[in-house]
């Protein structure tokens, strides 16, 4: 289990193949910190092992560079497009293994547990999310893809979660 100390660095996951949002979120003597976010984007043309690939080797760049304490990633939520769900559950299953080969303690949360925790209420939509976002992590960017905020929402998340159970 991983308790908070005086800092911890989370890398955060927004699950997907086609666009991987990741961000780097630091609480340092209370106060959240983005030190890291982007789009991770893989071209659809490519065959989706390519594709895979591609999101493994960068995932692991991420890791290297930004050393997590801790993983953070959103559940996998099923559409009715089943190919897509099949692609993001194999690039989810990627990111799971690089993080544990890594040492890092991983924690999953749905959609609505991210809502919640962000915002207060488990239905919000993606403006509110963004919004309360922006107000919670310093550093964010005035502009970024839907995917990176999902990102940074599961940063916060994660904080919140590892914060209140080391309690």
């Amino acid at each position: 289990m991983v308790t908070i100390g005086d800092i911890m660095k989370v890398l955060a996951v927004d699950p997907g193949y086609g666009r991987l949002g990741v961000a780097v979120v630091e609480k340092q003597n209370g106060a959240e910190t983005l030190l890291f976010s982007d789009c991770i984007e893989t071209l659809k043309e490519n065959e989706l092992n390519e594709r895979l690939f591609e999101l493994g080797t960068a995932f692991q760049k991420l890791l290297d560079t930004h050393k997590p304490d801790v993983v953070g990633i959103e559940t996998l939520f099923f559409n009715k497009n089943v190919k897509t769900a099949i692609g993001v559950a194999q690039a989810r299953g990627i990111i799971l293994y690089l993080a544990k080969s890594a040492g890092c303690t991983v924690y999953e949360f749905g959609p609505q547990e991210i809502k919640i925790a962000v915002t207060g209420y488990g239905k919000s939509d993606k403006n509110a999310v963004i919004d309360m976002v922006k107000r919670l992590v310093q550093n964010v960017p005035e502009k970024a893809l839907d995917d990176e905020y999902d990102a940074i929402a599961v940063g916060v998340t994660t904080l919140a979660c590892v914060q209140n159970t080391s309690k």
